[in-house]
């Protein structure tokens, strides 16, 4: 009875209740790891799209309600959905190069409903994960992942330079802000230990913003208007459907379930040695699937299993759901009060860009660890390229597209995501399967015949 107890108690357990005094702490951790990348695709959105200040705070506080609603979902399956697995769901980034590309041109409504559509695939391939997870190796789940991390480049250096449209624009003082910012995350990250060094893009925004209030760039009228309790509002963003806008979510939540592949394998072998079951990961892609479906009635933006949380798992071995469920709980508190939300969206876009640019970094050679996984072989090393030269190219020179029909250029001419993913996917199931050791073969093979 004495060890049940224990172990029913153990942090490295996946069933385990530890005490609230040792679990808030190590939920504590998991929320610093997520909240900046979970608001910012919010805050990114809403500038795109031209929302007013009460309504950016909304997509923020929904941002935060959603995440904590799909981490609970993943924590604690109903029936098919779920994973069972200690994992933490947010918006994720992987979406932002759709998302603004269906913004621009359909509003935040032609956002929601192609997430719509989006999440009730995901659910479909959540099902049939099984017979379709060898049609994505690393080679191409690297290569999409790779190139989400070169489109969000711009992105990055548009907010360090204050922001597209802003009156201050390229100014010193958004660059000097922009890299002290910068400056701070890199040496926690690099240097300091701890909750520091988890914390270090928090730490960087937390300075940045410090040194923006203190030359006066930070407006605080947002918080002020916002309200400290509210609820979520079902619809108040509205939904609406055009079919080009679908089919490029369509195509980035698939690609996002073959990511989720990744992130649920890396949780079960990094904290409990353990290869991940076919049951988990279609319930983890499932449970994705049914919260996007949730948020886009709610104005939550697209989630994902959030992988610098999977980190933190593999590192520390803390696997107790109950853990992870209070860090949900406190990202759940922070979907309710709208002065949380109002308060992210006063940080200045430079701080954000300075910030932000190292994600979008680590993401990048999160793709490059992926593709190398499989060999370099000739016929690898093309596929890649391609694929990458395609995406990058067409998206970078859009008018090359402009004589094709107007949902052409929404699908693939907005994106280098989806462009990269088509071609790779493509290219993996029609060109031969050639080792380094068959091309060495060939070589040899011509070299016999020429002598």
């Amino acid at each position: 009875m004495v060890e049940n107890s224990s172990k029913s108690r153990s942090v490295f357990n996946v069933d385990g209740v530890p005490s609230l005094g040792k679990a808030a702490p190590l939920g504590l951790q998991h929320v610093l790891a997520m909240i900046v990348g979970n608001v910012t695709p919010a805050i990114i959105i809403a500038g795109v799209v031209g929302l007013n200040s009460p309504d950016r705070t909304l997509l923020v506080q929904m941002a935060m309600f959603i995440a904590g609603i799909a981490t609970l979902i993943q924590l604690y399956p109903i029936g098919r959905v779920g994973s069972r697995l200690p994992i933490i769901m947010g918006v994720s980034f992987a979406y932002v190069p759709s998302m603004i590309a269906i913004g621009a041109q359909h509003g935040i409504a032609g956002i929601f409903g192609a997430q719509l559509v989006g999440g009730l695939v995901a659910i479909v391939v959540g099902i049939f994960i099984k017979p379709i997870r060898k049609y994505f190796p690393p080679l191409v789940a690297g290569t999409v992942v790779f190139t989400i991390g070169l489109s969000l480049y711009p992105i990055a250096i548009n907010y360090m330079a204050g922001g597209v449209g802003a009156a201050t624009y390229g100014s010193f003082t958004n660059w000097g802000i922009a890299l002290i910012t910068l400056t701070v995350v890199l040496f926690c990250n690099q240097f300091a230990k701890g909750y520091f060094k988890l914390a270090s893009i928090l730490v960087g925004i937390i300075v940045g913003y410090v040194i923006a209030i203190m030359i006066g760039i930070v407006n605080f009228t947002p918080v002020a208007e916002a309200a400290w309790i509210a609820i979520p509002r079902p619809l108040h963003f509205g939904i609406e459907f055009y079919p080009s806008a679908i089919i490029t979510m369509v195509i980035m939540y698939i690609v996002n379930s073959v990511q989720a592949v990744g992130d649920l394998s890396a949780t079960t072998m990094g904290g409990m040695g353990r290869e991940v079951t076919d049951e988990e990961l279609s319930g983890g892609i499932i449970g994705n699937g049914v919260s996007s479906v949730v948020a886009s009635f709610f104005g939550g933006l697209p989630t994902a299993t959030y992988s610098q949380n999977v980190g933190i798992v593999a590192m520390t071995k803390v696997v107790s759901r109950f853990v992870l469920a209070l860090a949900a709980g406190l990202i759940l508190i922070g979907g309710f009060v709208p002065k949380f939300g109002a308060i992210m969206t006063t940080i200045p876009q430079s701080v954000l860009g300075g910030a932000t640019i190292t994600v979008f970094a680590i993401i990048t050679m999160t793709g490059i660890k992926l593709i190398i996984q499989d060999e370099l072989s000739g016929r690898n090393v093309t596929i890649v390229g391609l694929a990458v030269a395609l995406g990058m190219g067409i998206t970078t020179v859009p008018q090359s597209l402009e004589l094709f029909p107007d949902w052409v250029m929404m699908v693939f001419g907005s994106s280098p995501v989806v462009i990269a993913t088509v071609v790779v996917f493509t290219l993996n199931i029609i060109l031969p399967k050639k080792s380094l050791a068959d091309e060495k073969a060939e070589r040899e093979e011509m070299e016999m015949k020429e002598g």
